[in-house]
């Protein structure tokens, strides 16, 4: 799926709503190098911004009404009221930048009526934040539209009590933060504790590596109840074990933790600690050796999150078992889980051979075709026009 260029949407504009936008906004989607479900957890993740964006066109309306309108699927145009927004209400895409105003409102900041064109190319359902992505640029579009002048950090928030309060997702703030403070070539090492953020190298082109992301066709919804049971287990085990969240609890905690949680709380706790230290293994290892060292972890992480957190499905094991067998040097499902996409960091010289092997492994067992393809860090958040 090729991405509008800022002339061709700014045209579709002035064709659909008749007048001329007042800008042009975008936001990437991200891929998860590794750190799944530690970010509600007050802990640390590695993700980076990807070269598939949401793009939105935005002209500002002299009343209240908004109109919005996609340049994909069959919802045709959506009209609201900024004084009556309602997330029960709001319906398929609309509810990320009906739920970004809804959040601007709750700040204090007075968001005019409007006219919002989105074309994205990031994927839906695959687990790389296709919602994320519509949210930041309309945010980052808002922000510059009514000069409330938010922070990066500021946005990420906003943006986290659209998806939690409006759009009824209880997200993290992981996913926002990648697609807003994303760099070229780097991955955005964050502490969701306090929000600070380290721009760590991950410069696989040069290692002679490529990043597929495999999609595999199965859908998930962060707004279903197996996301917010994982949070829900989350939450106990901090209880139990008495600290403000599972980031204060370490790798050394954990045989006393077995002696005090319920098997299933306690495989859920295990996850959120390992992963946590896997994240920093993983930063370091990038420091030191680069991305050709980072295998292992990868596949570590995924078994954790197959095994402890029960979060994979059979297509994203296929996916990653296939993947390694035929070259990849690490691979994991990433994103929230319950279907989306995996990761296989893989030589370029085997890039063919795994995608052919994904391909017969997800044929033979009679699973939908999955969309293979690769992601580069690309930059956050801008103003195209």
């Amino acid at each position: 799926m090729t991405a509008a260029s800022t002339t061709q949407l700014a045209e579709q504009f002035r064709a659909a709503f008749g007048s001329e936008p007042d800008g042009v906004w975008q936001a990437p989607g991200r891929v998860n190098l590794i750190g799944e479900h530690t970010d509600y957890n007050e802990g640390f993740v590695l993700p980076f911004a990807i070269d598939k964006t949401a793009r939105v066109a935005v002209g500002v309306r002299s009343d209240s009404t908004v109109r919005l309108l996609s340049t994909y699927g069959d919802q045709g145009l959506t009209t609201a009221d900024t004084a009556t927004l309602d997330g029960r209400t709001a319906k398929g895409w609309t509810k990320y930048p009906l739920g970004v105003i809804w959040s601007l409102q709750q700040r204090g900041i007075d968001v005019p009526g409007l006219d919002l064109l989105l074309d994205s190319n990031v994927p839906l359902g695959a687990g790389l934040s296709s919602s994320h992505a519509i949210e930041c640029a309309v945010v980052s579009a808002l922000n510059d539209i009514t000069g409330a002048g938010l922070s990066p950090e500021e946005m990420v928030l906003a943006t986290q009590r659209a998806e939690n309060d409006f759009v009824g997702a209880p997200t993290g703030i992981m996913d926002q933060s990648a697609s807003l403070r994303g760099s070229a070539g780097h991955a955005v090492f964050l502490d969701c504790r306090d929000q600070s953020v380290e721009l760590v190298p991950f410069e696989a082109e040069a290692a002679r590596l490529v990043m597929l992301v495999i999609d595999t066709k199965v859908s998930h919804s962060h707004a279903d109840g197996g996301y917010a049971s994982r949070r829900a287990s989350c939450e106990l085990g901090a209880e139990v074990l008495g600290v403000k969240a599972l980031r204060d609890v370490a790798p050394g905690d954990l045989d006393e933790a077995s002696g005090l949680l319920d098997e299933v709380t306690f495989r859920r706790v295990r996850h959120v600690v390992t992963e946590n230290d896997r994240v920093l293994q993983t930063v370091e290892l990038l420091g030191l050796e680069g991305p050709s060292s980072i295998g292992g972890l990868l596949d570590a992480s995924h078994a954790s999150m197959r095994d402890d957190f029960e979060i994979s499905c059979a297509e994203l094991d296929l996916a990653v078992e296939a993947s390694r067998s035929n070259g990849a040097i690490g691979a994991r499902m990433t994103g929230g889980g319950f279907g989306g996409a995996a990761i296989a960091l893989t030589p370029v010289a085997e890039e063919q051979r795994v995608r052919t092997a994904v391909e017969r492994a997800f044929a033979e067992a009679g699973y939908t075709a999955p969309d293979i393809f690769t992601v580069t860090p690309a930059a956050g958040a801008m103003r195209l026009a």
